[in-house]
């Protein structure tokens, strides 16, 4: 009887410690499905915020191409109004060059008509080879002059005659005195007869000028060689 008494302890503490187990194992794994659970939940919130992130994405990615596209549209629209005003003013330029040149041709014509009227000028070609052209004009007169008596042709520079001479010249070629240099005066085959050659300070204009006495009234122009150089005209 006393050996049946001590086996009761040892079948209770067996039982308890098997329970105790079991609530172990059903802990564990409620953990494990909780955990489960947790990760399942973040990934799909995590997961679905990136989702609705992408159609963002995609749909300002149009607009932005669309702004940059704009940009350029408009750049190329300046660049092209510039370009347009900048060939309007060229041509601006260019109509009112040709008008000052026309209004200056005219003015010309008119100041040439008012000298020469009453008279024609003659422009003949030369067979010389340093003459451009030879040019009459029936409209010269003797400059006039301050001597009396007879007339004697003097080639010394700055007597009165040859001063009246340089006179004629200036009358025929258009130049100032101021703006001419006269290369040689000479005599013209006769004693009242003389060649003046001279060109303008710039050198751009050459003439040489056949002068004629007139009793009483001075030199007179008688024609002019337009000269291409001065190599041989004296």
């Amino acid at each position: 009887m006393a050996n049946e008494e001590k086996s009761y302890p040892s079948r209770l503490n067996k039982n308890k410690n098997n329970k105790n187990r079991s609530n172990s194992i059903l802990n564990i794994m409620i953990a494990l499905v909780f955990t489960l659970v947790v990760i399942i939940g973040a990934t799909l919130l995590f997961g679905g915020g990136d989702d609705s992130a992408d159609p963002e994405s995609t749909e300002t990615t149009p607009e932005t191409e669309s702004q940059t596209s704009g940009d350029d549209d408009t750049q190329v629209t300046a660049e092209e109004n510039d370009l347009e005003a900048e060939e309007k003013a060229e041509e601006e330029a260019k109509a009112e060059e040709e008008a000052a040149e026309k209004e200056a041709e005219e003015k010309e014509k008119e100041e040439e008509e008012e000298e020469t009227k009453g008279g024609t000028i003659t422009r003949e070609e030369s067979n010389d080879p340093i003459v451009s052209e030879t040019i009459v004009n029936t409209s010269w007169e003797p400059v006039g002059t301050s001597q009396s008596g007879d007339h004697v042709s003097s080639y010394q520079k700055n007597s009165v005659d040859w001063n009246e001479k340089i006179e004629a010249v200036t009358y025929a070629t258009g130049l100032s005195q101021n703006d001419m240099y006269v290369m040689m005066v000479q005599n013209g085959g006769g004693p009242q007869l003389s060649i003046a050659t001279v060109q303008s300070k710039d050198q751009s204009e050459k003439y040489r000028v056949y002068l004629e006495w007139v009793d009483g009234e001075g030199w007179k122009p008688e024609k002019m060689d337009v000269l291409k150089t001065l190599d041989g005209a004296y």
